[in-house]
């Protein structure tokens, strides 16, 4: 009877979990999809507590407590500007949680009971070490170039891919040899160093201005890795569970490589980003003639408008300005003018980084819209306000073949009547090239903290 129940509470987690996901793909049913995602998880855990009987139970509350303390303390003090580097550290932990499931499950069977493990089982062992080695270091790459604490740009070396495909079919040599001999431990304290010296030397070529990528290819990864540990485990959960996340980060990463006109071949070899250095677009900074616009100018500005469309980058998320942005929005529509937000697929530095930052100061969901969606309605926008986005409207990207960025899908910022860019200076962006756009004689620059200018332009269309 215990047996049944178990399958029916993993038959009922597996349901939420594929709906958890369905809701998590819109933004007005995100935080719905979290929460029974969420209920799958608690769900799963507990059938297999129930399951499990010779565990310590009081370690495990003891873990539980703990877990939950850091995950609250992380919660309340992590800043907006800090969760790409934490989703990459959360990506970490999955896949070290996978390899350490694997290595233990290998050295007791194998090394302590003596136990010739199946090739099922062995493969599964072998690919859970491996994905997840990778995806330890490989997001702890990604985190240290987040945080600021590892170079933000490619670092590449003659022979680097070469040497990768050397080290993946080591890897492989190593696998089957290990399949054939179970009982070789030196061959896999070999797969497990050769794993994570590969996260390492994947990621390290992929500049910081490509980590949106980074971060969904490692979420992958984490799933993939979570998903072979279930067959180790023989837990239907898991498998299910590391598949939807292994699958659902995969379309994602071809998703952002769509945006940003990148291969995925290029992401998987590990030679993705290496734009960041190139040098600038085709005018140089001291070729590119700007106008600026005072804080007065803008509020008027805005005040003759019918339309705004307000373009959020990485800078607003610096600045803290998305709620003094919707207090913008809010005095706006008072004057019956029309303000939409456009979001671009990679602006910020994780896939969705702009609709959290948003959602996090109430912006209605049905004012966020894609970029496919808003294109075609900036040549009718009165007044296109840029907050801390760069590269995501460079027309470079459309005009320019020796451009890094050529090719890749930006926002239609440029051609509406009015552009208002808020910034700190002209320095380049993540990408590291200059902006074409704001030499563009429709282009007029706000300059300054974006939270402090926008303050002082709400203020002054207040006192109008």
């Amino acid at each position: 009877m215990q047996e049944i129940i178990i399958k029916i509470a993993y038959l009922i987690a597996s349901i939420l979990f594929i709906t958890g996901i369905k809701l998590l793909g819109k933004t007005p049913t995100a935080q719905r999809g979290n929460q029974l995602s969420m209920l799958a998880m608690f769900i799963a855990i507990v059938a297999t507590l129930v399951q499990v009987d010779i565990l310590n139970f009081t370690e495990i509350i003891i873990c539980i407590v703990v877990g939950s303390a850091i995950g609250l303390y992380a919660a309340r003090k992590v800043d907006m500007t800090q969760m790409p580097e934490m989703v990459a550290l959360f990506n970490g932990f999955g896949g070290l949680a996978s390899l350490a499931v694997a290595m233990s499950d290998y050295w007791l069977k194998a090394m302590e009971q003596g136990e010739a493990m199946g090739a099922v089982n062995i493969v599964s062992v072998i690919l859970s070490v491996f994905i997840g080695g990778v995806t330890f270091t490989g997001s702890y790459v990604a985190f240290g170039k987040l945080s600021g604490t590892m170079k933000g740009g490619s670092v590449t070396f003659k022979g680097q891919h070469a040497l990768n495909l050397i080290l993946i079919l080591f890897v492989v040599a190593s696998g089957a040899m290990l399949t054939a001999d179970t009982f070789n431990a030196t061959l896999m304290w070999v797969i497990l160093g050769v794993s994570l010296l590969l996260g390492f030397l994947l990621v390290i070529p992929i500049g910081g201005a490509d980590m949106p990528v980074v971060i969904s290819l490692l979420n992958s990864y984490s799933g993939v890795a979570a998903c072979t540990t279930g067959f180790i485990l023989n837990n239907e959960v898991l498998i299910i569970a590391g598949a939807l996340v292994g699958a659902s980060g995969i379309i994602l990463t071809q998703i952002m490589c769509k945006a940003m006109n990148r291969s995925l071949l290029n992401v998987l070899m590990g030679g993705f980003g290496q734009t960041a250095s190139s040098g600038l677009t085709g005018a140089g900074a001291g070729d590119i003639v700007v106008k600026e616009v005072g804080v007065e100018e803008t509020a008027m500005i805005f005040d003759a408008a019918q339309s705004v469309i307000i373009v959020p980058g990485y800078g607003m998320a610096v600045a803290q300005a998305q709620h003094v942005v919707r207090e913008l929005m809010d005095l706006l529509e008072k004057k019956g003018i029309s303000v939409r937000f456009a979001i671009h697929p990679v602006a910020g530095r994780m896939p969705g980084h702009m609709n959290v930052l948003l959602a996090e100061s109430n912006v209605p969901y049905e004012k966020l819209v894609e970029m496919d969606d808003i294109n075609d309605d900036f040549a009718n926008c009165d007044v296109c306000l840029v907050i801390g986005a760069n590269d995501v409207v460079n027309p470079a990207a459309r005009s320019n073949p020796q451009s890094p960025i050529f090719g890749m899908p930006i926002l239609n910022a440029d051609k509406s009547k009015t552009v208002i860019v808020s910034k700190r200076s002209m320095a380049a962006g993540y990408a590291g090239i200059e902006n074409e756009l704001f030499g563009f004689d429709n282009c007029l620059m706000l300059f300054g903290d974006a939270k402090a200018t926008l303050t002082k332009v709400v203020s002054e269309l207040k006192a109008s």
